[in-house]
Parts: structure tokens; C-alpha cells; sequence
């Protein structure tokens, strides 16, 4: 049989040909960089066919297909991490193997189209990684590829026509997309398959190019390099297994243009570049000569290299070993200043952690019994109150307020001091992170003046206390002299003695349990016993007497569909305090006499300013109204907020 078929295909002759290849100076691990690209390249065609079974290219399946591969698919998130960190290791195989040949002089003459055949090589691995970002259609690869998109504008002469050709016109979506898909998983590979066949038969003519012929007898390359570059293939795959075990590709939230992304970076073999851009030098000649000038000098050095070396001679290629050399540094102290840098930057660290948010709140709600909707998962978070309600916040309340001492996206407020240097900015509105819950409400009962302290840092504040020591007659909300201020501070002793320790607990059950927040357990008794307090002053001591309805007549009552300032005291309305609905009417009407009326400092939030739907998602999200989350919130900054004002 096998007479039979080498007699029909010559097979003999050609592994004989490909197998007892002669090795000047015996088998080296050194010569394995080759054959490790050749296997990386093969495991991406393998596993990107395998990703292309259970792949939609569109703009509105593109994420949710891969959310199906990371989540549902059997052992899908092992393919997809194989893929994923295989074109990592692709590009620094391919670096290791550029510096390798340089070293080794492997681009001399006659070895130079050898060489240059290697550079389009390297410039197609480069296009595969660039075009795979964005298929996944999530929010760091939709920003980072966006990116690219505007390099490629900078190009002198065609670069608006470029950047139109590469995005599918002058919009970025679902012409970018199937663009992109087209790219990575048809015109490059098949680009590279036919360049990797004319480099490996142009580096079989003239053979290898060893650095030291007298290393060791020679050998052939069956049995002895075979084994090294089989050894070396296993090694690139074991790390790339075990980095798709132990580290899954992360899948961010989906795509969505109306959503600034501020965490976008490229990828981290990338990041050289990017940080190069970052110099002010560089900045002020322009994104053209810092991504397209300077990009093209040091990729013209290299193309040089072989007529360097030849007009040269020796000093051409310990010029070009210099400059290899001197590459690979700059590569790598830009990247490690990359690093650095972000890891210090506060800004970004936020970031990053909202963008980590993000991706498992949507991951969780695709997972969730409702699963992804028809008009696809992009609506998952923007009607999700989790997420949408801390941008709310930060957009509309976070110039006065804090959440747990944040903009509540887990961003510190930062201003600038007299000496121009940013420093924590100071609230000046109460922090609302507690806000409807027992300790917001104990911190009303027991201690009202330190609860609204944060009030004394506004300027309003300080002008109308200084009016008022003027002789001015100013209605303001104060912190330190209004009637419940009066009312927690006359009274500590009696609201902090044993015998009203009960009967705190209680009237502060029965306020939270009027707030109503979604997921709180509360006590019926005493919620009961609160409520007669509440109405009826039924104190210990001193305090007996003293209720809350004395000053807030809708005390324990619904707040209605319809309210109006019909029967309003002058003191904010207690019915439903708290609730969704009484949060929803003081944040329109924060001036009507039911709330704070003349003494009012916040400006009311009308339907052009915050509309109805919003609205309703930033009161769901402090309420509590959201699908249950096992994602972690923001982490509170009130800590370092209380460090910063006290300096």
C-alpha cells in the first residue's frame, strides 16, 4: 500500500525533502522561534474556525454570539481564550524570532527577500490583531478599534479615504463590523497563508543560517530539531491553556456609542505606541508624524537592514544588531511607562473598574431568566437601573452630593486649590449613599446637625449665614439651628439613655420601612411601635410628648398620586419619606412648600433636564428597585473624603 502510494504521489521524495534538511552546527533551541509561529498561526486557524461555527457579524449579534461562546457553548470560553492569547503570544514570538534573525545575520544576502518577506509577515500579524478586536463588539474593543480608525485619517494625502474604506464610509457600525470580520477571518489569513508559503520555500533554497557552524556536528532536521521545535510548540501551548483556564478572555459590556468609554486602551503590545503618542513633543508635532511618520521611518530602517549590511559590510550589521536592540528597549521601557502610569492614575483605575462593572452586569443580566431582548444586548444595561442610575448621579446630583463619598461611578470629586493643584473637592449637600435606609434615618433622628454638615461648605450657605449675623432675615436650611436640629441636640442624653434605646430603634424601623427600599426586611412590631412615636410621642423621659407629627402633619401617611402644597406646614412632607415616589416629586419640585420651599437651595431637575425615563432609572437605582446583582458596587471613598477636608 504504501509502494502503491508513493508510486502515485512521490510522498517518500518530499518528506525526505522536508525532514533531513541539513543543520550546520547541530540542532539548537535558538532555531525553534520559527516553527513555534508556524504551530501559533496553525492553533488560530483551528480555533478560529471553531469561533466562526458560533459567530454572527452584525452589530446587533456580534457580542451576543459571543456571549453564547464565553457562557453557553461547551468549553467555549477554552477555544476563545486559546484564540485570544495565541495571537498575543504570536506577536511576541514574531518579535523574539525579528531580533533572533537580525542577531543571527539570517537577513544577509542572498537571505534578503527571505527577510522582507518576514516584514509583510510581520505587518499582516499585526492587521490579524487589529482587525480581531473589534469582533467581539464590546465597549473596549468598539473605543480602542476606534482609535485605529483615526491613526489611519492621519495618513498624508488619502488618509480621510483610507480611515472611509477601512470603516465601511464615514459612520462607525455595521459596515466597521463586517469590514473588520471580512479582514480577520478571510483576506489577511489567506494573505498570510501565501506569504508564509513563499517565505518558507525562499528559506529552504538558501537553508539556515546558523550563528556558530562549529557549535556541534552537523545534523539533519529530523530527529534531533524536530524534537526542540516539538518541545518548544507544546511549551507556547501549555501557557496559552493554561492563561485560557486560569484567566478567561474578558468579554466588556456591549458596545454602545452613547456611553463614553474612558478606559480604552489598546492591546498591551500595543501600548508602546500608545504611550509614544503621549509625549508632549509628540503631541505638538502632530497624531500624523507620531503614528504615521515615525512608524514608517523605523519600519524603512528595518527594510534597509540587508543593503545596509551589504554596503557596509561588518559595520552595517553591528548597526542593524544596535538598532534592533535599541527597538526592543524603547519597546519596552514605553510599555512598562505605559503600565505605570495607569496603575497610578486614579482616573483610569476608576475607569477600568466601571468598565469591569460593566461587563459582568451585562454578562449577569443575559444569564438572568429574561435573557438577551429581540433589539439585542446594548438594551440590557441601558434600561438596567444597576447601571444606569450611577452615571444619573454623577451627571445631575454629583456637583453637590456624593454617594458613599463618590460622583457614584467610584470617582473622587477633584478641584483645583489656590497653589493650582487638584485636591478632593469638599461636598456641599449631604451624602445620599445611605439615603432612605436606618442609617440614614438614624442619622436624622439622633444626629441632625452632623448629618447635613456637609451643607456649611456651599457658598449659598456661607452667604446667607453671613446676611443673617448682618441682621438679614434669611430663610435657610441649617444644619446647626433649625427646629430638628434643635430637637436631636437638646436632646442627647435622653435619645442616647438605655431607656429610649428601644424606642430610637423603632421610630427609625418605621421611617425606613415608609422609604419602602427594595430588598429590606423590617420588624411589624416595630414598625407599629414607631409609628406612635412618630405620631404620638409616646417617649421616655424627658422626650415624652414630643412626636414628629408636631412639625410634619402627613407624617405615616401615602404620598399621593397627585401631590399639591394643599395643607403644607413649611416643613418637608413625611408621607412615604423616602419612597420612590416622594424621591421622584422632590427631585422636580425641591422648591415647593411640601419640601423645603423658601429655604430651597437645589435647582429642580424639569423633564428637559432630566427626562422621565431617566428619571425613573436613578430613583429605582438609590431605592434599591433593580434586578439583584452579585456584581460588586463601587467601593466607598468617605474616608478619603474626611482625610482630604480635614488637612
Amino acid at each position: 500500500m504504501i509502494n502503491w502510494l508513493d508510486n502515485r504521489t512521490g510522498f517518500r521524495e518530499l518528506m525526505h525533502e522536508a525532514l533531513y534538511e541539513r543543520v550546520p552546527g547541530g540542532a539548537r533551541w535558538r532555531y525553534v522561534w520559527g516553527s513555534t509561529l508556524v504551530f501559533t498561526f496553525t492553533l488560530q486557524m483551528i480555533t478560529g474556525f471553531m469561533l466562526w461555527s458560533a459567530y454572527s457579524p452584525s452589530t446587533r449579534t456580534a457580542w451576543e454570539s459571543v456571549y453564547y461562546i464565553q457562557n453557553e457553548m461547551f468549553i467555549g470560553y477554552i477555544i476563545r481564550g486559546l484564540h485570544h492569547y495565541a495571537a498575543q503570544a504570536m506577536v511576541v514570538l514574531m518579535a523574539i524570532h525579528l531580533v533572533q534573525v537580525v542577531i543571527d545575520g539570517a537577513y544577509k544576502a542572498p537571505r534578503e527577500m527571505n527577510f522582507w518577506l518576514g516584514i509583510v509577515l510581520m505587518m499582516i500579524v499585526l492587521g490579524l490583531s487589529l482587525t480581531g478586536y473589534l469582533l467581539p463588539w464590546d465597549q473596549k474593543g468598539y473605543y480602542a478599534t476606534q482609535v485605529t480608525t483615526n491613526i489611519m485619517s492621519a495618513t498624508p494625502v488619502v488618509g480621510p479615504e483610507v480611515q472611509k474604506l477601512a470603516q465601511g464610509g464615514s459612520d462607525y457600525g455595521h459596515l466597521t463590523l463586517t469590514r473588520f470580520f471580512a479582514m480577520h477571518a478571510g483576506i489577511l489569513p489567506a494573505a498570510l497563508v501565501a506569504f508564509l508559503a513563499l517565505h518558507i520555500y525562499v528559506f529552504r533554497r538558501h537553508g539556515l543560517t546558523v550563528h556558530d557552524a562549529k557549535h556541534a556536528p552537523d545534523t539533519t532536521f529530523w530527529p534531533d530539531q524536530v524534537l526542540k521545535d516539538a518541545v518548544a510548540c507544546l511549551a507556547v501551548l501549555a501557557v496559552v491553556l493554561m492563561l485560557a483556564i486560569l484567566r478567561p478572555a474578558e468579554l466588556s459590556a456591549p458596545a454602545d456609542p452613547a456611553v463614553k468609554f474612558d478606559a480604552a486602551r489598546p492591546e498591551w503590545y500595543f501600548l508602546f505606541l500608545f504611550r509614544f503618542l503621549r509625549f508632549h513633543a509628540v503631541e505638538a508635532l502632530g497624531l500624523t508624524f507620531g503614528a504615521i511618520v515615525v512608524p514608517g521611518i523605523i519600519m524603512g530602517i528595518l527594510t534597509m537592514m540587508p543593503i545596509t549590511a551589504q554596503v557596509l559590510g561588518e559595520w552595517g550589521h553591528r548597526l542593524n544588531k544596535a538598532f534592533i536592540w535599541l527597538m526592543a528597549i524603547a519597546i519596552a521601557v514605553l510599555t512598562v511607562m505605559a503600565f505605570y502610569e495607569d496603575a497610578n492614575d486614579r482616573g483610569h483605575q476608576a475607569a477600568l473598574a466601571e468598565a469591569h462593572r460593566d461587563g459582568q452586569r451585562a454578562i449577569e443580566l443575559a444569564s438572568g431568566p429574561d435573557k438577551i431582548p429581540v433589539d439585542g444586548a446594548v438594551s440590557l444595561l441601558r434600561r438596567d437601573p444597576y447601571t444606569q442610575g450611577p452615571r444619573l448621579f454623577a451627571q445631575h446630583c454629583a456637583a453637590c452630593h456624593r454617594y458613599n463619598g463618590h460622583t457614584g461611578r467610584g470617582t473622587l470629586v477633584m478641584e483645583m486649590n489656590a497653589e493650582k493643584v487638584p485636591v478632593i473637592g469638599a461636598p456641599t449637600a449631604v451624602d445620599l449613599g445611605t439615603f432612605g435606609k436606618r442609617e440614614w434615618m438614624t442619622g436624622i433622628v439622633t444626629d441632625y446637625s452632623n448629618h447635613f454638615a456637609w451643607l456649611k461648605n456651599a457658598q449659598w450657605f456661607k452667604d446667607a449665614q453671613a446676611k443673617a449675623a448682618a441682621g438679614e432675615s434669611v430663610e435657610f436650611i441649617n444644619p446647626d439651628g433649625s427646629e430638628m436640629a434643635d430637637w436631636t441636640s437638646g436632646n442627647v442624653e435622653s435619645l442616647k439613655s438605655a431607656e429610649n434605646a428601644d424606642n430610637v430603634k423603632a421610630l427609625v424601623e418605621f421611617l425606613a420601612a415608609e422609604a419602602g427600599h427594595a430588598g429590606a426586611e423590617f420588624d411589624s412590631a416595630l414598625i407599629e411601635q414607631g409609628r406612635k412615636l412618630a405620631t404620638e410621642g409616646n417617649w421616655a423621659g424627658a422626650l415624652n410628648g414630643t412626636s414628629c407629627k408636631q412639625c410634619h402633619e402627613t407624617i405615616g401617611d401615602a404620598f399621593p398620586a397627585q401631590p399639591t402644597d394643599d395643607g403644607a406646614s413649611g416643613y418637608p412632607t413625611m408621607a412615604k419619606y423616602g419612597s420612590a415616589a416622594w424621591l421622584k416629586d422632590f427631585i422636580r419640585n425641591p422648591g415647593a412648600a411640601r419640601h423645603y420651599g423658601a429655604k430651597n437651595q437645589m435647582t429642580a431637575s424639569t423633564p428637559e433636564k432630566l427626562t422621565d425615563t431617566d428619571l425613573d432609572l436613578l430613583v429605582r437605582w438609590m431605592t434599591g428597585d433593580h434586578t439583584a446583582s452579585k456584581v460588586p458596587d463601587y467601593p466607598g471613598q468617605m474616608e478619603a473624603v474626611k482625610a482630604a477636608i480635614s488637612k
